[in-house]
């Protein structure tokens, strides 16, 4: 039996978790964490029975509580309450699937704990990567990607030398917007932006992948998660999303992983590695397949993927400016008080104004954080 921890367990990765537990007799639920959404979560209380539950405010917590006052469940609340659900001790593998900066502290005391990760929170390796990996390091724990292209590649990897890679190839769909230029895109709207071609997932990172800041950060995850230069790290358009990612080695092979567009596939494969078990769904079905097709990304009118290239090159505390940016600017775009292209603009614009730390802190990397959200009232 495998003890299992959710960060995150109402969202879309959480909830697509949970869907592989429930195929998975050897899979046990203790802990979970989400954000408000407490009908959600009290539904997955009273089917999966965790020991120990967080919301995040307190407020809400205090509801919760009483709603599941006939359950044998602890109810926590806050910071503390998450980094007691991200160590719980019976837990052998955590899932980080917060969206945001939220999940930096909770990630690192799990790490600390000696608990595995089961890594879906892009933001904790964009803003403190060095600390991350550093920590698994020293603690002996596995960061397990479940992010589709990362978990390609580090199915690619299986077998071979790492040192010999030559080159990553991230792969990406381009998006509801491909192909168009920013004057096409200037008054697209929200609802136009959510309406992804191949993958179902959350309105944040829906919004992250029209604008190409998606890419953005997985290229700077990969960079921490492979331990590779940023130069080795290529972006291939790919609109089928059946090519999940590949990685090129020094004789010129090539390895991919390919499947159809379903994130229960990479979550599996984190909670079980090295092990693969039976999955139900579509198959890739190459008789019927007309082609793949590959273009490169237009980084002149998706300038969220440019930027995100620049934030690694100047390295430090800029990652955290450039995802902090883009967290509030997306934020502000889903509630309609701007417009598409304001998203990377308000990116650009901060990291403009910004002075960099060198190798952060935790505290420093929220500090800049909050920096991030003074500059954005700023714009314009």
């Amino acid at each position: 039996m495998k003890n299992i921890s959710i960060l995150g367990s109402t969202g879309s990765i959480g909830s697509q978790t949970l869907d592989i537990v429930r195929a998975n007799e050897d899979l046990n639920v203790v802990a979970m964490a989400a954000g408000s959404n407490i009908k959600k979560l009290e539904e997955q209380i009273r089917e999966f029975h965790p020991e120990i539950v967080c919301v995040f405010a307190k407020e809400i917590a205090g509801k919760l509580k009483i709603s599941v006052a006939d359950m044998n469940v602890k109810i926590v609340s806050g910071m503390e309450g998450l980094i007691e659900t991200a160590v719980y001790d019976k837990a052998d593998i955590v899932v980080t699937a917060f969206v945001g900066m939220i999940g930096i502290r909770p990630t690192l005391e799990a790490i600390r704990a000696g608990k595995d990760i089961a890594l879906a929170n892009k933001e904790t390796l964009v803003t403190a990567g060095h600390l991350v990996m550093k920590s698994a390091r020293d603690y002996g724990v596995k960061i397990l990607p479940v992010d589709s292209e990362h978990s390609a590649v580090f199915q690619s990897l299986n077998g071979e030398n790492k040192k010999e890679i030559d080159k990553i190839l991230l792969t990406a769909s381009g998006g509801p917007f491909r192909g168009m230029t920013r004057a096409q895109m200037k008054n697209v709207t929200v609802e136009d932006a959510l309406k992804h071609p191949n993958w179902t997932m959350g309105r944040k990172i829906t919004i992250d992948s029209a604008t190409m800041v998606n890419k953005g950060l997985e290229v700077i995850e990969a960079k921490w998660l492979f331990d590779v230069a940023l130069e080795d790290i290529q972006v291939v358009v790919q609109p089928q999303s059946l090519i999940h990612s590949m990685v090129q080695f020094k004789d010129g092979a090539i390895m991919a992983q390919l499947g159809t567009p379903d994130m229960r596939l990479p979550i599996q494969y984190a909670l079980y590695y090295p092990e693969r078990r039976d999955l139900q769904g579509e198959r890739v079905d190459f008789g019927k397949l007309a082609k793949i097709t590959f273009e490169n990304p237009d980084m002149e009118n998706f300038r969220g993927l440019k930027l995100a290239y620049e934030a690694a090159k100047q390295g430090g505390s800029m990652t955290t400016v450039f995802n902090a940016a883009n967290e509030k600017a997306v934020e502000k775009f889903l509630k309609r008080e701007i417009g598409f292209l304001d998203i990377t603009d308000i990116i650009e614009y901060c990291m403009e104004h910004h002075n960099i730390v060198n190798h952060p802190t935790v505290e420093q990397i929220l500090e800049v954080e909050q920096w991030t959200y003074e500059q954005i009232k700023t714009y314009k």
